[in-house]
């Protein structure tokens, strides 16, 4: 069987380019219209994508002057859409730094019943020192201490996904017996950050437990990544460092004892669409144009951790940036877009034009067949397992995508026609169910 593409579709609000609320097409209340997102979910699944994602954070981002903020509770919404859609995947972002375990893992297994099998969790540690205030702390913790709170925060959530057997249900109604209580599994864990004793009050789902996504590419992260993650969204402007990205995490995953092929790598492309190379270019600066530079330049002192009126727009970013490793917020973002912005010997007012469309994610304006040429190019050449795809203007730039780009790539046998037998998420992705850890090896093995 040829090897298998996988697409994610991201959705955000109006899209993903900060001007697409301001287009005539654009509905700037879309954010927090169910509406909108069912239609944009079974445009995905008409599609084939394997799943659709919800970013999130636990904090008002941003100026609300420059795009649509305030967002839906993405476990909410997505319990929402499991029940207009019958296929695809459903992953949405949760903190690890801001939540419980147990609440957390009882709102992913819901979702992961609700929804026959199709939940999927993204796991941030939340950088920002908003969202630590807004749950009565000075300032976000250090990066590495994200990260072990993270570790142990998923350890405890294996556990109590685990809590119950498979078949703990006896449903017994002759000899009166519901459930078989020796094969309930308190979590009894005492670490660092947690301490949680019981069991879980959901039974175990259909996956055993959601697609576990990561996204960050700090050192830390792909640490991560390779200890726990199933799928990683992840932003390289280069197929050469979107190859080594990948080898590096593949080998890492390897190195941790676990199979490579069970972490799939998903970078992110933002496509602009047209009939010829020229119109898609239009459309680009149609955007560009409808950028409000000054909302662009407060974002981007606030990533580079300068003072408020120190970058200039038709100048290139000062030399004197801090280093990646005295950055304690999102770092591998920070030295993606310093890099860009270095080795292109972009200005200012130049990469905020680049980040307005997809904030140092890959952004590309073609035809299809182009846009079809990249993807297939990154795929075949040891860069990707499958893409991110954000489509600039929702919803026209994700029907774009499916109506031209998706027939492309079934054609080219990357992708199906039609989904298959495969039901669960992780099915979608070709990973096993995981066998309970409170089962022997001999039983997990049958």
């Amino acid at each position: 069987m040829p090897r298998q593409l996988h697409l994610n579709a991201f959705l955000m609000n109006t899209g993903h380019h900060e001007a697409s609320w301001r287009l005539p097409e654009s509905d700037p209340y879309a954010h927090v219209e169910l509406d909108h997102y069912v239609r944009l979910a079974r445009t995905a699944e008409r599609g084939t994508f394997d799943s659709l994602f919800l970013a999130d954070g636990p904090q008002l981002w941003g100026d609300i002057a420059q795009r649509p903020a305030g967002a839906l509770e993405p476990l909410t919404l997505l319990t929402a859409l499991a029940t207009a859609t019958e296929r695809i995947g459903l992953i949405a972002t949760a903190s690890t730094s801001y939540n419980s375990p147990y609440n957390l893992a009882r709102k992913f297994a819901s979702l992961d019943i609700i929804s026959g099998g199709r939940a999927g969790w993204n796991i941030v540690t939340t950088a920002g020192a908003e969202a630590a205030r807004n749950f009565g702390l000075d300032a976000e913790p250090a990066h590495a201490e994200r990260y072990a709170r993270a570790a142990e925060f998923l350890d405890v959530a294996l556990k109590l996904w685990d809590s119950w057997e498979d078949d703990a249900i006896v449903a017994d109604k002759a000899a009166g017996v519901w459930g078989d209580d020796d094969k309930i599994h308190p979590a009894r864990h005492r670490g660092a950050y947690f301490s949680v004793e019981g069991a879980l009050n959901v039974p175990r789902s259909p996956q055993g437990y959601p697609l576990l996504v990561q996204a960050g590419s700090s050192e830390d992260g792909k640490a991560f990544a390779a200890r726990y993650a199933e799928a990683v969204f992840t932003a390289q402007q280069t197929l050469a460092d979107a190859q080594a990205f990948y080898a590096d995490l593949k080998a890492r995953t390897a190195a941790a004892g676990r199979d490579p092929d069970h972490l799939k790598v998903l970078p992110g492309i933002v496509p602009v669409i047209g009939s010829t190379e020229a119109e898609a270019r239009a459309e680009e600066r149609v955007l560009e144009d409808h950028i409000v530079h000054t909302h662009g330049v407060r974002r981007l002192e606030q990533l580079l951790q300068r003072e408020p009126g120190t970058l200039e727009l038709d100048a290139e970013l000062p030399a004197d940036l801090p280093p990646e490793d005295a950055i304690e917020g999102a770092k591998s973002r920070y030295t993606l877009i310093v890099e860009l912005a270095r080795r292109e010997r972009l200005t200012v007012r130049q990469l905020i034009g680049r980040l307005g469309g997809g904030r140092g994610h890959l952004t590309f304006a073609g035809t299809p067949e182009q846009v079809a040429d990249a993807i297939e190019s990154w795929f075949t050449q040891g860069a990707a397992d499958g893409f991110n795809i954000m489509p600039a203007v929702l919803p026209s730039g994700l029907d774009a995508f499916v109506d031209h780009v998706v027939p492309l790539l079934r054609a080219r046998r990357l992708l199906p026609a039609e989904y298959g037998p495969r039901t669960t998420l992780r099915e979608r992705y070709g990973l096993p169910r995981p066998a309970n850890q409170y089962v022997s090896p001999a039983l997990a093995a049958v």
